[in-house]
Formats: structure tokens, C-alpha cells, sequence
């Protein structure tokens, strides 16, 4: 499964700027990084009079643009999704995700603190918690404390926590209600074998590399 991590913190902190420079940092390793930003108080990008703000007002659930180099989705959703299930539905062909945000979520954080906007982290508690990055220097025993200028070694522990470990193999991704499930090793080699297997004989399907399958009970 495709690891998760988000950047947390106050608005303000700094998350976006630390997250381009981690990005670029991951990008020139030569790893693949998808983003994700989340924005509690919601968002427009179908700005007023452009076709798809057409086609969203005339009552289409779903708007798609799509070009040469690049495609967007405007969707309804009756609640709101889960990193995991943003993942799995539209970011694919990635080493890892880099979120902005989901501090309430059940992923890995790393949170940004400047003392410009405060000076006591907000999930010190949080099980999930992995780093702090901050221009204050905590004394941290459990988790490691990093300069928030030092993209470098951010990038780092990510790289060293993430990254390198990762077998690249074949791997199932479940998603059950909008949840990700956990599956063992296992339990994922014998379900892309079923699912090749039952797949094998049907006309263009001889050699899958990507498979996606969706089902409404």
C-alpha cells in the first residue's frame, strides 16, 4: 500500500512552503510524490462562466476536464473522503503520498511548528506523530525534533521510514466503505492470483499491470 504522511500544524506554520521543498527534495531522489491538500472550510475550482462551472451548475454530479498533459475532477461526495480513499481513487503510479493536513486522521504526521504562530504542538499525544519540525528547539525523547528550514533532513526520515523499505511487488489495495483494510501478505498474494487468474482468459487481460475493479452491494 501506497504510504501516507501529513504535515500538520497551525495555519501559518509554514506547511505548504516546508511541503514544496520535502516534495522537490523526494522529486530529485528520483521517488514519485503525490499530494493531497486539505481545506476544511471547502473549495472552488471551477471559477464562474468557464465550461465546467457550466456543466456543475446545470446539476452533473461529476465533471471531468481533461487534456493533453493533465485532468481535474469536480465530484460530489456526501462526506468527506479519507486520504486512503483519495489515494486509491485518483493518484496512482506514486512511491508516496504528502498530504497538507488530516491532522485528525489516522496516518503518520509530522507536525510544523513557528513560534510566530505558536509555540506548543497540537498532536503531541497523537500515537501517530512521527517528527516535529520547528524553529523551537523541544526536547523531544520518543520522536525526533528538526529544524523547520532543513527540508533535507525531513525528506530523510521520510526516505528512511517509507521509502526504502518498500518491496515492489504485486500488492492488493482494499477499500470497503471509503476505509482501507489492512490485508496480510497473504491474504493479498492470493487475491491478485484469483483475480489474474479469473481475468487470464478474457480477451485483452493476458498481461494486467493495473487492476482496478469496483462493486456496489
Amino acid at each position: 500500500m501506497v504510504p501516507i504522511v501529513s504535515f500538520v500544524g497551525k495555519s501559518g506554520s509554514g506547511k505548504t512552503t516546508l511541503l514544496e521543498k520535502v516534495v522537490a527534495e523526494l522529486t530529485g531522489r528520483g521517488y514519485k510524490v503525490g499530494t493531497i491538500k486539505h481545506d476544511v472550510h471547502g473549495f472552488e475550482i471551477d471559477c464562474e462562466g468557464k465550461d465546467s462551472w457550466r456543466h456543475k451548475r446545470a446539476g452533473a454530479a461529476t465533471v471531468v476536464l481533461s487534456g493533453p498533459g493533465k485532468i481535474a475532477v469536480i465530484k460530489d461526495v456526501d462526506e468527506e473522503w479519507d486520504p486512503a480513499r483519495l489515494g486509491f481513487s485518483f493518484i496512482d503510479g506514486v512511491d508516496i503520498i504528502i498530504t497538507e493536513g488530516y491532522k485528525k486522521a489516522g496516518h503518520p504526521k509530522i507536525e510544523v511548528i513557528r513560534k510566530a504562530k505558536s509555540t506548543k504542538p497540537i498532536c503531541r499525544k497523537d500515537k501517530n506523530l512521527i517528527a516535529i519540525t520547528s524553529d523551537i528547539k523541544f526536547k523531544c525523547r520518543d520522536i525526533p525534533c528538526i529544524d523547520i528550514n532543513d527540508a533535507k533532513g525531513i525528506a530523510n526520515l521520510i526516505e528512511k521510514r517509507f521509502l526504502q523499505k518498500q518491496v515492489h511487488g504485486e500488492i492488493a489495495d482494499l477499500i470497503i466503505n471509503g476505509k482501507q483494510i489492512t490485508l496480510k501478505p497473504f491474504i493479498q498474494g492470493m487475491l491478485v492470483e484469483t483475480i489474474k487468474g479469473m481475468l487470464k482468459p478474457l480477451k485483452g487481460c493476458s498481461n494486467p499491470r493495473d487492476i482496478e475493479i469496483r462493486m456496489k452491494t
